[in-house]
């Protein structure tokens, strides 16, 4: 990380309204299928001097998934993915943050989806950070991860005639973070913001 940078050491929030958590599979073997969960919450303690010393957390609500399609959402949501009713939330928690080069951070912990807790690693970029025009001190990260979804429960699908499957079983998960810094012993959030 560079040294003329602004003091990025502390506790930060997600910002929902400037975050995207997002996913991408291919459909019918022939297109990409994009999504996000709009409803996301989390916060980061960030240790620049000792990363390790950072962690992160993240929860998403799956009743909030959107693909931009409103039967492929419902389907999402229902027993033969997510199961939004039984398990409503996916959650991240960090166990490991490495700095492994100059903007590069390696975060690993743990994925719970389903009910199901796996252990992954996500290379994280961090883009930057300025004052906001609310005078408010923001950092934005950004990554992916592949990852099967059958090890987290998601199983359903269906065969093509031609060979193949309609859901791709690699998933790619997409991250666009904003984080605002609290400041002194700040309450608020930035889900007001």
């Amino acid at each position: 990380m560079t040294d003329d940078r602004p003091d990025l050491s502390g506790d930060w929030d997600i910002d929902p309204a400037h975050t995207r958590i997002g996913f991408s599979a291919k459909h019918a073997m022939v297109t990409t299928v994009r999504g996000a969960f709009n409803e996301v919450t989390g916060s980061f303690h960030v240790d620049f001097s000792d990363p390790s010393e950072s962690t992160a957390e993240m929860t998403l609500k799956v009743a909030s998934v959107d693909t931009r399609n409103a039967q492929r959402d419902e389907h999402l949501r229902s027993a033969d993915f997510f199961d939004a009713e039984k398990w409503p939330d996916i959650v991240f928690r960090s166990t490991r943050i490495e700095e492994v080069d100059d903007n590069a951070l390696v975060v690993s912990g743990d994925l719970t989806i389903r009910d199901v807790t796996k252990p992954v690693t996500i290379p994280i970029e961090f883009t930057g950070a300025q004052t906001d025009a609310a005078g408010e001190l923001r950092a934005g990260f950004e990554g992916t991860r592949r990852i099967d979804r059958r090890e987290y429960g998601l199983e359903w699908n269906m065969p093509l005639d031609t060979g193949g499957l309609l859901v791709s079983e690699k998933i790619t998960l997409e991250f666009e973070i904003s984080v605002i810094k609290r400041t002194g012993d700040a309450e608020g959030s930035a889900e007001a913001r």
